[in-house]
Order: C-alpha cells, then structure tokens, then sequence
C-alpha cells in the first residue's frame, strides 16, 4: 500500500512539472440575488442559468452563489442589499424605492407607453449605462449597473370580471409606477401598491380585486388559483432597476478580464430571458384556459381609456419628471431615453426575435464593446 501511495505522488509530481507546476486557477466566489422564484424567467434565465454562463465563459473562476425567491432578501431590500455588500449582484425593482432612484423611476413613467419587451431590454441597458444623468444616480447610490430586464405587457388578474370601465370602478387594483396608479384613479379604480410577492396572498383574502402582473404569473405564481378571470388590457411594462446591479467594491476587485466575461454573460442572458419570457407569458394563458381560468378581451371602452391616457401621460412625462422627481434636466433625460428606444426599434427590427445568437452580438456591439472593463463602474 505504501509503494502505491509513493507512486500515486510520484505521477502527481510528474503532472505538476509537465504544466510547468501551475497552480490550480484560483476562484472567485460571489453571491448572485433574485427575489423571483426559481421558475421566474428573471431567475431561471436571467441568474440561474446566467451563472452557468459565467463559470463555462471563465473557466470556472468566477462562482456565482445563486439564491432566489426571498430567503436572502426582500423585494424591496435588494438596493440596500448591494451597496452593503450582503450580495455582490442582485436584481432590483427600482418602483420599490422611488426616493432613492428617482431618474430611474422617470424614466420609467414611459412604460405605460411602450409594449415591446425585446426592444425594451436593450433599450434600457443602452441608455442606463450611457447616460450620464442616470450612471451617476447609480454611482451616488452603491451600484454599479450592468444589464436590465424588461416584462412583457402587464395585465389584470381578477376575482371578478373586469371587462369594461363600469366593472373596473371601485376594484383595488394592485399597480406598480405612478403612470398607471394614475390611469387606475381615473377610471375609478384604486390604486394598491405592494410587491408582485404580495398578489397572490392580496387576491386570496380579498384585501386585492385584481393584481397587474405579466400573463406568466398566472401560472408561475399559480395566480390562476385567487383570480378566476384575466383582462387583457394592456398596462404599461416594467425595467426599472438593474437586473444585474453589483456591489462597486466587489466590481472593483475584479480584473479587467473578468468584468468583461460578465458583460458577455448578460449580453447573452438579456436575449434568452426575454425571448423565453415573451413565449412563457403566452403559453401561460393557454395554460390558465385549460385549468378553468376565463380569458377576455377589454371592451372598447376600457382599451380607449388606456390609448387615451398614454397620450396624456406623455404630455405629462416631462413635468413629472421635474416635479415628482426632482430632476433638472428632465426633458433632456427623457428625450434621450425616447431616442434610444427608438433607435433599439430599428435595430431590432433588422434581426430574428428569436435568435439568440444575434441578439447577443447586437447587444455586445451597441452596448458592451461601447464600454471599457478596466474603467467602467470602477470609482
């Protein structure tokens, strides 16, 4: 036993000279936050495999911890989260914290505005970490920004038909943003603001009439339990936030290389979340048909009342953003916004929805090889 043991050492040693006795690649462990569930498209696609991504793209140096659902964090914690360093990336819904990230949530009174979640994803990452407005809200705040999410349209989820403007007065509408709190009081609704954590239990006890969420909830949060009926009604769509926000000090500690495979992994995790979340929110109405859920269409009035206040929400975009949100340069922060977007409409447009592959190099050479690794986000 004692020769074999010499000999498994001597191999051992040979192995060690032939690779010039390299140590082993040393690993940077890191933890990666997601307060959605472990099926979300936000989780599943956007952390769980995104750090898959990440060890394959470095060679197993960089480790992401992935934890999901709200055993690390709450929703609305994530923000403090990061900049203290309890994780080194997480997702954060920025509507849960309008005071302290008030250009973001500007910014995000457009969504009400806008239906197209591919063209959104891009969009957002482009502006968010070109403009100088908005990188310098995330500097001030402990975060430094590397991609977005975007959802799909939101739309309600009821206990009871809501399928004109009569049925929809009175109901306790779970919304998240001002813009569409706003539509909500007009047309004689109220307004309820809690996390998308929150619905199912709001709809159980009746303390919510109907929640507005993307078509996926209904089965991935089994919404289709509490709200026998779904609207779809069109209610603004939501990027707020960073999808991937890290600690400045932990970003810092990385090398030049290493932030640059990170930026790749998010080039790539951005195409798959969206092209999987957009199908996900489709085939979930299927799915809420065959387990009993009744799916309408909003009556004429209803839709005119959102076409209607869109137009009026824009009218309204740059006062509130000065007003509510205290910017001062507004206007030029929203316009940059509006033209970034419309740019992203063009580009996508030019590509396969459903190709990966092309999004990520379109992300890549419009976003990511627009940015320096040894000098972005670092302070």
């Amino acid at each position: 036993m004692k020769k074999l043991t010499l000999m498994i050492a001597d191999a051992c040693a040979a192995i060690s000279a032939a690779l010039g006795g390299a140590p082993a690649t040393a690993q940077t462990e890191f933890i990666a936050n997601s307060f959605y569930s472990a099926e979300h498209p936000h989780s599943k696609y956007g952390y769980i495999e995104w750090a898959e991504m990440v060890k394959e793209l470095s060679g197993g140096s960089l480790v992401p911890e992935v934890y999901t659902g709200t055993v690390l964090l709450a929703p609305r914690a994530n923000l403090q989260g990061i900049r203290d360093n309890v994780v080194q990336v997480a997702h954060h819904a920025a509507v849960y914290t309008p005071s302290e990230l008030p250009v973001a949530n500007a910014v995000q009174e457009l969504g009400f505005n806008y239906s197209d979640a591919l063209v959104a994803i891009f969009a957002v990452t482009d502006f968010s970490v070109h403009n100088a407005t908005q990188l310098q809200e995330w500097k001030d705040k402990g975060v430094v920004y590397l991609g977005s999410y975007a959802t799909p349209p939101y739309i309600l989820f009821c206990r009871e038909p809501i399928r004109n403007l009569e049925e929809i007065k009175g109901k306790r509408i779970r919304t998240a943003g001002s813009t569409v709190s706003l539509w909500v009081e007009e047309v004689g609704g109220i307004p309820v603001n809690v996390p998308s954590s929150e619905m199912y239990t709001g709809l159980e006890r009746g303390t919510l009439d109907c929640a507005s969420n993307a078509g996926n909830d209904l089965i991935d949060r089994s919404l289709w339990e509490v709200a026998k009926y779904t609207t779809i009604l069109p209610t603004g769509m939501y990027w707020s936030g960073p999808q991937w926000g890290y600690n400045p000090g932990f970003w810092a500690s990385l090398k030049p290389a290493d932030r640059r495979i990170l930026m790749e992994a998010t080039a790539r995790a951005m195409a798959r979340m969206n092209i999987n979340y957009i199908k996900r929110a489709d085939s979930a109405l299927e799915e809420g048909k065959s387990k009993g859920n009744t799916i309408y269409q909003p009556e004429a009035d209803l839709m005119a009342s959102v076409e209607s206040y869109r137009e009026k929400a824009l009218g309204l975009v740059y006062k509130t953003a000065e007003e509510k949100y205290g910017l001062t340069n507004g206007k030029e922060v929203i316009d940059d916004f509006r033209a970034v977007y419309a740019k992203w409409e063009k580009l996508i447009a030019s590509v396969d929805r459903n190709d990966e592959d092309a999004l990520t190099a379109l992300a890549l050479s419009e976003i990511y090889d627009t940015l320096d690794p040894a000098t972005y986000g670092v302070q």
